[in-house]
């Protein structure tokens, strides 16, 4: 797997799984009827924050994406935040790790102090134990911040860890 920097081009191959994933309403806050053109600007960021794909080299196919960007402003601008949205027809077979990991070094690198995640569906336990397999802690918990299709309401995390 090739963890690269998006492009526009790469649009085209991120939308369908981007669409599907947020039309189901279980993992982001997004709204779930939103256009390729709102999603497209919201998702593709310019520097000095950055998008990435991950891209299966043998088949060129693209299994996932991130976003990285500082969480606040000013001087709440030392910590970095991230999303992640992995193509479910490949999920479960590490792209959402290695996609976090490269988001943690971009960071390092930035010179960020901490990484936080604003709004982790407390339901979506992949995500949940993926980033405590990391090395983030719940810092804070929305009680019933989300309103799951299925489950109701349900929580919304505060994740951090510092670097």
């Amino acid at each position: 797997m090739e963890i690269r920097e998006a492009t526009p081009q790469d649009w085209s191959a991120v939308w369908p799984f981007f669409r599907r994933v947020i039309a189901a309403g279980e993992t982001f806050t997004y709204p779930t009827d939103l256009t390729s053109d709102t999603a497209r600007d919201w998702w593709l960021l310019d520097a000095p924050n950055r998008t990435v794909v991950a891209v299966d080299e043998a088949a060129g196919t693209v299994l996932g994406t991130a976003k990285m960007n500082n969480n606040q402003w000013g001087n709440g601008g030392h910590v970095a935040s991230a999303s992640f949205l992995v193509d479910p027809d490949h999920a479960g077979r590490g792209t959402g790790r290695a996609l976090c990991v490269e988001a943690l070094r971009w960071a390092r690198e930035q010179g960020f102090r901490a990484m936080q995640f604003n709004a982790v569906v407390a339901s979506n336990a992949p995500a949940v134990g993926l980033y405590r397999s990391l090395g983030f802690t719940v810092v804070g918990t929305v009680p019933e911040g989300f309103h799951h299709p299925r489950h109701g309401y349900v929580d919304l995390y505060v994740m951090h860890r510092p670097l």
